[in-house]
Parts: structure tokens; sequence; C-alpha cells
């Protein structure tokens, strides 16, 4: 009896299939040059379409990044280990570190920066900060040059306003140590993670495919009395990232 239920992959798919395994044996290595469309249809014996479609899977899943007229090339992108944990101990940005520097050697650049004030907070932000005025930062993190996530802080504007957090540059160990001059460092955190495709805005800035994944990670931090002091929401390319949690037992 047949499994209606399993279907075969496409060409395209089979295709994807004999490159991605290429790839993962080191016959083609960071950087190297994929076979043209034109190639691969004459090889697989395809219409150029769908060599095209095969290269797009790739694409999607990261990697390979085509160029007009450079054609497709393995990606050199080593993805970022986010350690969930590690970054956000105390001893990280309470003695001037970013939490970005638990996660490896390669300093994020921030390219695009904005800090709006007494702007009206989102229904949801809301209900979690108690508070309907809020201070937002937004960001945009580059790492070896590629976009790989996008940030939007949100804290009470009555907290914040006048103080470092509320201009672009917090200084040393960022919003954390800046909260912790207010008396209202973290001591706690809750993140929520979620798997989506991105909005259009996301995927321009991002500089990904509209049909990538992206990863969303909600934190909110917690001051000493319980306190939601703030909520980031972050929007990162599922394909630089491994979310590394390791905790005692």
């Amino acid at each position: 009896m047949t499994d209606e239920t399993s279907a075969q992959p496409t060409k395209a798919e089979q295709i994807a299939d004999a490159l991605r395994a290429a790839i993962q044996h080191g016959d083609y290595g960071p950087g190297d040059r994929l076979p043209g469309e034109n190639a691969l249809a004459e090889q697989h014996g395809v219409a150029t379409l769908t060599a095209r479609r095969a290269l797009g899977i790739l694409r999607t899943e990261g990697l390979i990044e085509t160029k007009k007229g450079a054609g497709a090339r393995v990606v050199s992108f080593t993805p970022i280990r986010r350690r969930g944990i590690q970054r956000l101990a105390r001893e990280q940005w309470g003695s001037g570190k970013t939490v970005w520097a638990a996660d490896d050697s390669r300093a994020p650049d921030v390219d695009q920066i904005t800090v709006v004030e007494a702007a009206a907070a989102p229904q949801h932000i809301e209900a979690v900060l108690s508070c309907s005025t809020v201070c937002v930062r937004r960001r945009r993190y580059l790492v070896d040059g590629r976009p790989v996530m996008l940030a939007e802080s949100y804290l009470p504007q009555d907290l914040v306003e006048g103080t470092p957090i509320a201009q672009a540059d917090t200084g040393p160990g960022g919003i954390y140590a800046r909260l912790a001059d207010l008396g209202h460092g973290p001591t706690r955190f809750r993140e929520e993670v979620r798997v989506r495709t991105p909005s259009t805005d996301e995927a321009s800035r991002l500089s990904i495919p509209a049909d990538r994944a992206v990863i969303k990670v909600a934190r909110t931090a917690f001051d000493a009395t319980g306190r939601p002091v703030e909520i980031n929401e972050m929007t990162m390319d599922s394909t630089a990232y491994v979310l590394d949690y390791e905790f005692d037992a």
C-alpha cells in the first residue's frame, strides 16, 4: 500500500540535496563558486528555471549567497553562538562589557539606531510594563558586515527620562548597567522564543529572502522588586545564529 503522504522530492529539491551534500562533504568550501544555472540544468537534464529553484532553496537555507554577475557562492559566515545564559549574567554587563562579549570574539556594529521618547506603548508592551508611555530604542546589528539582528527595547518613560538610556550611546555595560545606576538593575530575565517568516520590512533590513525564517526573541528584564523594567524584542536571521543554553541541573 502506497503512503500518499510521502511525496517524492521535486527535481529542484533533488539538485539542492546533491549540492547540499557536496557542501557538507567539503567539495565546495566557504567562498567557493557553485555551478551556474545553465551548467546545473545541463548536468541534471532539467530546465534552467528548475536549476534556479534549486539554488533558491540553498539560499533560503543560508548555505549560499547570490549576487548579480558573481553567481552563487558558499557562504563563508560563521554563525554566532548566542550563549543565552552567560550573556545576561550581572558579571557581564556589570563589569562594563556588552552582552555580545559572551557570544564570541566578533564585536557587532550598530549601523542604525533611533531613540524615541514619550512614545505610546503598544498594547502588549503596556500590559507588561504597566505604563502607557515608553522610551523606544531601535537598533540594527551587523557582524562581519552582515545584518544579523534587529532589536527594539521598550522602557518606562518615567524611569529613564533624562538618563543616558534615552541617548544613542548608553555607555559601558549598556542599558542594564544604566538601569543598575538608577537602582533598577535586572535580577531576573524571561525570554520567549518563536520562529516565523519575516515581514517585508524585516526581510529588507536583514537582507534576507522573504521565505527565510527569523527567530523572534522577546526578553523581559525584572528588577529586585519584580518590576518589569525593559522589554527587548529581537528579530534574528535564523541562519546567522546558534542558540546555546547551558546551565546546571
